[in-house]
């Protein structure tokens, strides 16, 4: 086991590549299932999650191969093997095998999915979807059971705007007979590279990106070469951790459409940030941040997956800011590990209000989830003295080369072995 330790107090400057992202990479994964040929993934991130998904497909006898950021899979030998323990409860997004082997296999058996702890995320509108195609569900031993004789398109109005849940019904839909309708569907940059992926395979879907998707259901799909987009949550962290740190730091590999409301609010703070096609430069001025609210929404709106990296960007700022996650009411669990580091910071319900600008001190911190982790390491480039994090594993989740992405801009972060005391302490948490 390892921990991260980082020397603060140096401003970032210079160039970092953003890798493919993660949360489109955990649903075209599973999508490759519904192929009856090879499909090539161009772009996939080198994270921990993307190597336990393998694991996955090999698992029901895929062969799968990754050669540099090249994702290969062959799904003609697959079959519909039970998953209920292992690997799938250590990954969030395993709920992607459901609608992938539903729609492939007409049945499944999926471990209840794990990740990281942010409260409570049901998948009772993923089962609503699967039911209205007509699978029977049944939760048997910790389990969910899909079977069906046939799938059989429907209109489906998702009661809350939910990602997994839109792209859980498109994988599920697409090989059924007659007209899927997806009605309040999530309009998140990987839902369109999923339903390109799938358009790509033979898939017919129309309204990807907006509140309503229509799926023609086809018999078969093909193999096929597909190019991720890029990460938009790795990149929005870089361009907050350069602002943190008062240097100048380009992210190139990027579609800035995909981050207008977090570019929105680093202007709002008095952030310079200069656009290209594919490429964003932050410069800012640390001693005259001032203060905002960052209130999270569904997409276009301001990320969740960015809130936890801003709020440790907002105690360099001057006065009062207020930050209401509305996506995962628990995602706090970073506010305790910055008061270690002298933030000012309390949290009502949902809501976290900080006092800045305030002076981080280094601390033994625990990042508790993959977006908590890059908050720490925000905290760590900007605070005085050596940080420690442990929970390492959680920022292999979602971040690839964190360390040297960082040193090529100028930072002091290396990894060392945790020990032993350090391990037990971890392990009675």
């Amino acid at each position: 086991m390892k921990k991260l330790k980082i020397e603060g107090g140096h401003p970032l400057n210079g160039t970092v590549r953003i890798s493919g992202a993660k949360n489109s990479a955990v649903a075209l994964i599973p999508a490759t299932i519904l192929a009856d040929d090879v499909v090539a993934i161009d772009g996939i991130p080198n994270i921990s999650d993307v190597h336990l998904l393998k694991t996955l497909l090999q698992e029901i006898g895929g062969e799968v191969c990754i050669d540099g950021e090249k994702f290969i899979v062959d799904p003609k030998n697959m079959v519909s093997m039970p998953l209920p323990n292992g690997k799938v409860k250590m990954l969030r997004a395993s709920y992607y095998l459901m609608g992938a082997m539903l729609g492939k296999f007409k049945k499944a058996v999926i471990g209840l999915p794990g990740g990281c702890h942010l409260g409570p995320r049901p998948i009772d509108q993923h089962i609503k979807g699967f039911e209205a195609l007509g699978a029977k569900v049944t939760n048997e031993h910790g389990a969910i059971y899909l079977r069906a004789d046939e799938l059989i398109g429907a209109k489906i109005y998702l009661d809350v705007v939910s990602v997994g849940a839109t792209i859980n019904i498109m994988l599920a839909a697409v090989r059924a007979k007659g007209r899927t309708i997806i009605e309040n569907a999530a309009k998140e940059p990987e839902i369109i590279d999923v339903a390109t992926l799938l358009t790509n395979m033979g898939a017919k879907i129309k309204g990807a990106g907006t509140d309503v998707i229509r799926i023609d259901g086809v018999d078969k799909l093909n193999g096929c070469n597909h190019t991720i987009i890029p990460d938009r949550i790795e990149a929005g962290t870089y361009l907050i951790i350069g602002a943190a740190s008062g240097g100048e730091v380009t992210v190139d590999n990027v579609i800035p459409l995909h981050l207008e409301s977090v570019i929105a609010k680093l202007r709002e703070m008095g952030i310079k940030i200069d656009i290209n096609d594919d490429s964003i430069t932050v410069n800012s001025n640390i001693n005259k941040l001032k203060m905002v609210d960052i209130k999270t929404l569904v997409y276009p709106g301001f990320p969740t997956d960015l809130q936890q990296p801003f709020t440790t960007l907002l105690n360099k700022a001057s006065g009062t800011g207020v930050v209401t996650d509305t996506i995962y009411g628990a995602r706090f669990k970073h506010i305790d590990e910055l008061r270690r580091m002298n933030a000012k910071i309390k949290v009502e319900g949902s809501t976290a209000i900080i006092e800045g600008p305030t002076k981080l001190q280094a601390a033994k911190v625990r990042a508790t989830d993959l977006r908590a982790g890059a908050a720490l390491v925000a905290a760590g480039i900007i605070a005085e003295g050596v940080t420690e994090i442990t929970g390492v594993d959680h920022i292999d989740r979602g971040y690839e080369d964190l360390e040297n992405k960082l040193v090529g801009l100028g930072a002091k972060i290396w990894r060392e072995d945790l020990t032993s005391e350090e391990i037990e302490q971890l392990q009675n948490l």
